[in-house]
């Protein structure tokens, strides 16, 4: 089963942001990749992490994603339905932010991936390397590219 990791970064809020995900084989390594964005925010670089993770998966192909972002776990675990059922409105009528990349998100969704959370910058190191890849990508500000 393959497991990700996901983080998304940003400098200012908004501002330039790079998301970083990392696919985990038998508690090893098996790729990296990440992206920059020149004008953005952060919440919107987490979605993206984990967007580009769910896009090397089979249709409905199991998958455990491990994200530090609440937004993004009670989001896709809580929250969407809510939306949806409100037509991408929030308990406020307010319109849903990001919609467009929670729509994709939903889109790539299935009941065989397990969404977990993961306290950012606690020691897991999964989660710190996605950090660095994140972090990195605003530095180095490349739109796109694996590194492993």
């Amino acid at each position: 089963m393959k497991i990700f990791y996901t983080d998304g970064a940003c400098s200012g809020n908004p501002g330039p942001g790079g998301w970083g995900t990392i696919m985990v084989i038998d508690n090893k390594i098996q790729r990296k990749w990440g992206g920059f964005e020149e004008n953005t925010t952060n919440n919107r670089m987490e979605l993206t992490a984990v967007i580009e993770a769910l896009k090397l998966l089979e249709p409905n192909e199991a998958a455990l994603v491990y994200t530090d972002s609440q937004y993004v776990k009670k989001g896709i675990t809580e929250w969407l339905r809510n939306w949806k059922t409100r037509d991408w409105k929030t308990a406020a009528k307010k319109p849903v932010k990001n919609q467009d990349l929670w729509r994709l998100l939903d889109s790539l969704n299935h009941p065989g991936i397990r969404w977990h959370y993961v306290a950012g910058h606690s020691g897991n190191r999964f989660n710190d390397e996605c950090d660095r890849i994140a972090t990195g990508f605003i530095k180095t500000r490349i739109p796109w590219s694996i590194i492993q």
